[in-house]
């Protein structure tokens, strides 16, 4: 892997999530902080869609330096919406599987080509950069896709997005579709995935390793369904494993998780990576011990809580050792000896037993119950 561009999708898909609605403010502000941290791409929604997601939209194209993005069918009143909110790219779409063309769209794979290439030549006459996705990609019938994909590469689109909209792809599979894909156009290539099996992430990177120029991400992989490949999932695997530079100022993954947390409603769990409470958090009294010592022993390493603006936590339990006990009393300015630190112990493993969150207000009355003292404060020097 060599280069690995974001495409941002939390304020189109992402705000699909069911029960979700981002208000004008909302998508300002995490659109700012997106252009902020360097995302090449915001795709900044579905400007036919109402009047106020047309204002939000042209609002954001407006105020970002980078490149926005509206999403259209192909249909002539979503591309001039989309091209009248001021974007500077348009996403074009067609279904492509047979089960979408017949039952959804109510149409032919005659009728989808035709409309496919002249919305592509639409978007690309009035000077905007065009990006076409045939949905559903991962269940259309391959001589077909290639044919879609063949005929608007001639039609000129600049980019081809490969969605596994149902999220059915495996890695090996999508690598293989994409290897494919590369080797019929010489539009640049991207790759959007969903995550109903756990797999988005993984079919993104694998998107990228096969040859395409981007993936498209949401932000706590929020969007329809199980939702999208993870922003930061996705860009701090290609910053720490594959040792890539995205471009993204990856210090401020913590804060763009969490404002989409607040402005979605969606709430972010525990186990979440990279951005989850216990992402850098150990109970496990091996694990502490490791971690006191030297983070790499029980962290990747390659990844570190600064660099997504996080911080490393101890947390008290059923599994809590002696080493992270005595690292937190000390933090609290207690001076215990040894033998007092194993009472605290047991004491803090008691009470996680009966799943009772600790806190540090527990841990100090465990502390002056166990007779230790106070640390010993310099006296003040006058001069």
């Amino acid at each position: 892997m060599e280069s690995a561009r974001v495409f941002d999708t939390t304020l189109r898909d992402g705000e699909q999530s069911p029960g979700t609605s981002f208000s004008a403010d909302d998508k300002r502000h995490i659109a700012s902080i997106l252009d902020e941290m360097g995302t090449h791409v915001i795709e900044a929604g579905f400007p036919v869609n109402s009047d106020a997601e047309f204002e939000a939209v042209r609002d954001i194209a407006s105020s970002t330096s980078t490149t926005t993005c509206g999403l259209a069918r192909v249909v002539d009143k979503d591309i001039e919406a989309a091209l009248d909110s001021g974007v500077e790219m348009v996403h074009t779409f067609v279904s492509t599987s047979d089960v979408q063309i017949e039952d959804s769209m109510h149409a032919t794979r005659e009728e989808v080509v035709e409309r496919a290439v002249e919305s592509v030549e639409r978007i690309t006459d009035a000077g905007a950069i065009c990006m076409f996705s045939p949905m559903d990609a991962t269940r259309t019938d391959e001589a077909f896709l290639l044919e879609v994909i063949e005929a608007v590469s001639e039609a000129g689109t600049d980019w081809i997005n490969i969605p596994d909209t149902c999220g059915v792809a495996t890695p090996n599979r999508f690598r293989a579709m994409i290897e494919k894909v590369c080797a019929h156009t010489d539009a640049r290539v991207d790759v959007h995935t969903h995550d109903d099996f756990g797999l988005a992430t993984a079919n993104a990177l694998s998107g990228i390793e096969a040859g395409a120029d981007q993936a498209q991400v949401s932000v706590n992989s929020i969007g329809e369904r199980a939702g999208n490949a993870a922003y930061e999932e996705f860009v701090m695997a290609v910053e720490s494993v594959y040792q890539c530079d995205t471009g993204i100022d990856t210090t401020r993954i913590m804060e763009l998780s969490e404002t989409v947390e607040e402005r979605s409603g969606v709430p972010t769990p525990g186990n979440k990576p990279v951005v989850g409470d216990n992402a850098f958090s150990h109970e496990s009294g091996i694990h502490a011990a490791g971690v006191i010592e030297n983070s790499d022993t029980f962290e990747p390493g390659v990844m570190t809580p600064e660099m997504v603006g996080a911080t490393r936590r101890l947390v008290m339990g059923k599994h809590t050792g002696t080493h992270s006990v005595r690292e937190r009393l000390c933090e609290s300015g207690f001076d215990p000896t040894d033998e007092q630190v194993r009472e605290v112990t047991r004491r803090v493993k008691d009470y996680g037993a009966e799943k009772r969150r600790i806190t540090v207000d527990d841990l100090e009355r465990f502390a002056e119950e166990a007779g230790v003292e106070r640390q010993q404060e310099p006296e003040e020097v006058r001069i």
